[in-house]
């Protein structure tokens, strides 16, 4: 059983996400607030699994909040569910501990199967997301591409640059024609080499090193 927390100050979209987790028979709400002053105390509580964020709350940013429950130690998923797809906000949640970022356009079913996906392992995020972390990278238009060395086998930045264009693992393994365990096996040995957790940090590391810069 997954256990979920919500921070959301919008009524509307708290009960669709509360009813969202409810519905389903692998995961339960076991805590909700709607700013920063009471999502500090349920954090300081902890229960829960998964924690869904918003970051635009009437007394302050979610981002502090995220960065709250990344120092418990704990072994929560942290779960973006914004409006923002400004690439700053996107780059501070990934560095105080977001696992995952998405927009809030986004179906309710797909919402929910992240939840499961990012507690499998996963970093869901959505795919204007990583095109704004890809937008990083970006050359200058007069000037050549600054390219480092990459430590990563060829296969691997295969996989690190599908994952970067929103692909989950099935779909890698799809697209290069392997199991979905070579994939698994593949992100295992992206993420220790970029020495990182989730796929946003891994996007963000290998977006600070140019090596999406190649190809």
């Amino acid at each position: 059983m997954i256990r979920v927390a919500i921070i959301e100050d919008d009524p509307v979209m708290q009960d669709v996400l509360a009813n969202g987790v409810d519905a389903c028979d692998d995961m339960i709400v076991k805590g909700m607030a709607d700013n920063v002053a009471e999502a500090t105390g349920m954090i300081e509580a902890g229960g829960y699994d998964v924690l869904l964020c918003d970051l635009g709350l009437p007394d302050g940013n979610g981002t502090t909040l995220i960065r709250q429950e990344a120092l418990t130690g704990r072994d929560t998923d942290i779960l973006v569910i914004t409006i923002f797809a400004n690439q700053n906000k996107v780059l501070d949640a990934i560095r105080a501990g977001a696992r995952g970022y998405l927009l809030k356009d986004e179906r309710i079913e797909d919402m929910i199967e992240a939840i499961r996906n990012i507690r499998r392992g996963g970093s869901p995020i959505s795919p204007i997301i990583a095109r704004q972390l890809l937008g990083q990278i970006r050359p200058e238009p007069s000037a050549p591409p600054v390219l480092m060395a990459s430590p990563l086998s060829e296969r691997e930045y295969e996989v690190l640059n599908l994952l970067s264009r929103g692909f989950s693992n099935a779909e890698c393994a799809e697209v290069l024609t392997v199991s979905a365990n070579t994939i698994g096996t593949h992100v295992k040995n992206i993420y220790r080499k970029l020495e990182v957790n989730s796929r946003a940090e891994a996007l963000f590391e290998a977006s600070s090193q140019g090596l999406l810069a190649r190809g």
